[in-house]
């Protein structure tokens, strides 16, 4: 019993960590139709700020806490001028957004090797983050692990409550259902395309400083985890935010239970073959967005 608890917990932080670079992703593809393969540079670039930070700031847990806000603004900056000068142009052609982005990806990758150099880097974690807690005798947490689910949960509850009390939230909601008859309803699509880009980007901003704290940050750390972030979206449903939640929770259980079980590389083939045959069963993915359809 002990190994299940343990196996659980582990599973939930690594479940919250792919939350939190989903989140952004469901935003920008499930809410808007874009397929944006430069999301996981945009991680990369929230990743570099915490460094950029610390260069300057020597407090780790002050470079850390500036660098939340900081990477959320440039992140959301980066994805606001991809929005305006290549994305609006391709709202129609989701396909030529994938192709576009990919572009951009590797500009942004070569960008990073140009600015911090090829090799990884790696960022000091805070005191009160590099230890531990135990919940039972068997059971030992680590405390950067917990610090990211709270960011995590944190993260969704502030997203859910734009999107459902907010003014913007239902703007967004509206372009999203139906792009032309929120047009002709006088809502200015454009504006709203331009916020909903800037809070999808600056969430992977948010996801880059907390990858920051398990792991170096290197030019191609993007292009390791953008399958991932797609995965989730697309089995919790486009568009859906609690089946990326959801999602996100129960492939990070599965694949620690799995790796308690095998090894990582079968563990992640196992997890891949579950989501293939689940979406066989259910191609449009745990939830579906709700019409009127005369169909």
């Amino acid at each position: 019993m002990s190994v299940i608890v343990s196996q659980l917990f582990t599973g939930v932080s690594i479940g919250a960590v792919l939350l939190l670079i989903a989140l952004g992703l469901a935003l920008t593809f499930g809410q808007m139709n874009v397929i944006n393969m430069a999301h996981g540079e945009f991680i990369m670039a929230g990743a570099y700020t915490v460094y950029v930070l610390q260069q300057s700031i020597s407090s780790a847990g002050a470079s850390l806490l500036i660098a939340l806000p900081v990477s959320f603004a440039v992140t959301g900056l980066m994805g606001v001028i991809l929005e305006v000068l290549l994305i609006r142009r391709l709202y129609a052609r989701p396909l030529d957004t994938l192709l576009v982005t990919w572009g951009v990806s590797l500009i942004l990758q070569q960008a990073a090797r140009d600015i911090f150099g090829a090799p990884n880097v790696q960022t000091s974690a805070p005191s009160f983050l590099t230890g531990s807690v135990q919940i039972t005798d068997d059971i030992v947490i680590a405390s950067s692990r917990l610090f990211i689910l709270g960011l995590a949960l944190a993260a969704v509850a502030a997203l859910m409550i734009v999107l459902k009390t907010t003014s913007l939230g239902r703007r967004i909601r509206a372009v999203v259902q139906n792009r032309d008859l929120a047009a002709v309803s006088g809502l200015a699509t454009g504006r709203v395309d331009r916020l909903t880009f800037f809070i999808g980007s600056g969430l992977a901003g948010i996801a880059g400083v907390a990858l920051t704290l398990i792991g170096p940050i290197g030019p191609a750390m993007g292009t390791n985890i953008i399958v991932n972030a797609f995965l989730v979206v697309v089995v919790g449903g486009i568009g859906q935010l609690k089946g990326t939640v959801i999602v996100a929770f129960v492939l990070g259980i599965l694949q620690s239970m799995v790796e308690y079980a095998t090894t990582v590389s079968v563990a992640s083939v196992i997890v891949f073959v579950a989501i293939v045959a689940f979406l066989q069963w259910r191609p449009q993915g745990l939830f579906t967005l709700r019409t009127r359809s005369l169909a």
